[in-house]
């Protein structure tokens, strides 16, 4: 009964790309600066795995060891773009060669928000680039005097519609993102439209834990689909559902945080089933990245590293386990906007060899070629497979 238990920690990077430097991102090491700005970080189990031994510039800072108990190495990412759509498409299997459009000088074109506005029945605020904590506390007085949405953007390709739960309910409010998702395509066609619902009073708006993204759906064939075809099941845990707009997937479980999506990737690992477990922890991005919160980010990695063993401990004979990331988001730089890095790649399993030193990928996709090898999907993606290379 062969499962892929896959772990994706969300903009866990572990080192600037060779192209970082036209993405504004020189010095970002995600992981790396963590550990110099907080020396006193452990992360014992991953680096038991094989963290510390990653080719890489002060990665061994992270802990080396003599004797990895998997395999491991790091991740390019091949196509253009720096989020979390593109980071999770291409480990499944699509190269996007064309990124995203985003709208952060001048916000989205009148055309665009005419449009929205129409099919809400309501004025908007905002339509600028901002961080999503401010500009609640900037525009929140306004937001619940008016009634009206307010519609942000970021250096990513996002259309965000932040409302106060009780000016505009949650299920309103995400009637209202289906709406900019349809409006949204083509030239304007952002990779995600997100909810952000908030609560409190002036001074004091805090955002929930019901956001929900609305992605456009997958440009190529995934592992997820040629899993779903054969019959296996595809479990969701996270926003996975989101990020691949609901396809090839046989159940979600959308949890809001880490602790949640640690517990139920345990729960799904001790049961009897043949095919996908995947899972996004968003915490560090969500949380603590975009905030620059290197103290909450370090916590979250540290609590995930301490619960590992007992994720390990409910896998079964002919499970593999991969740990990796989706882009970086270095809470130690002047930006709060995503880093484009290289991302780790840990493997473990009990047929899968000790001390394999995996080196540098070429592609997030060669992840999804060699699950996609080890379950007999056929997949031919423009990838590398390494499921040779780590199988006893």
């Amino acid at each position: 009964m062969k499962r892929a238990i896959i772990v994706v920690l969300d903009s866990v990077g572990i080192g600037e790309l060779p192209d970082a430097k036209d993405f504004g991102d020189v010095g970002s090491n995600t992981l790396v600066n963590i550990k110099k700005v907080r020396p006193q970080t452990e992360l014992k189990n991953m680096s038991a795995l094989g963290l510390g031994n990653i080719q890489g510039e002060d990665i061994h800072l992270l802990g080396k060891t003599d004797a990895p108990l998997g395999a491991f190495g790091k991740m390019a990412e091949k196509s253009i773009g720096k989020d979390t759509t593109t980071g999770h498409w291409e480990m499944a299997g699509i190269i996007t060669a064309k990124p995203f459009p985003t709208f952060t000088k001048t916000g989205f074109p009148k055309e665009v928000m005419d449009a929205f506005e129409q099919a809400i029945g309501t004025k908007t605020l905002g339509n600028i680039a901002a961080s999503g904590t401010q500009i609640i506390q900037d525009l929140g007085d306004e937001h619940v005097k008016t009634g009206y949405p307010i519609v942000y953007t970021s250096a990513d390709s996002v259309f965000q519609i932040a409302a106060h739960e009780e000016v505009i309910s949650v299920e309103k409010l995400y009637d209202m993102c289906q709406k900019a998702r349809e409006i949204l395509t083509g030239e304007y066609g952002v990779a995600r439209v997100i909810a952000r619902p908030f609560v409190g009073e002036a001074g004091n708006y805090t955002r929930t834990k019901n956001r929900r993204d609305f992605s456009l759906p997958p440009t190529g064939t995934t592992f997820l689909d040629l899993a779903k075809e054969k019959g296996l099941n595809v479990t969701a845990v996270g926003k996975i559902e989101d990020i691949f707009e609901h396809r090839g997937i046989t159940r979600a479980d959308h949890t809001t945080n880490n602790n949640e999506g640690i517990e139920k990737t345990i729960f799904y690992t001790k049961e009897e089933f043949e095919g996908i477990l995947f899972t996004n922890l968003v915490d560090t991005d969500m949380i603590y990245g975009h905030r620059n919160d290197v103290e909450g980010y370090a916590g979250a990695l540290e609590y995930f590293d301490s619960e590992l063993p007992e994720i390990i401990a409910q896998m079964k004979e002919e499970d593999i386990l991969f740990i990796t990331a989706d882009h970086g988001c270095d809470p130690t730089t002047p930006s709060t906007d995503h880093s484009r890095e290289y991302v780790p790649l840990l493997v473990y399993g009990k047929n899968v060899k000790s001390g394999v030193d995996l080196g540098v990928r070429k592609s997030f996709a060669d992840l999804g070629q060699t699950i996609s090898d080890y379950l007999g999907l056929h997949a031919s993606f423009e990838a590398e497979s390494f499921l040779n290379e780590i199988l006893k």
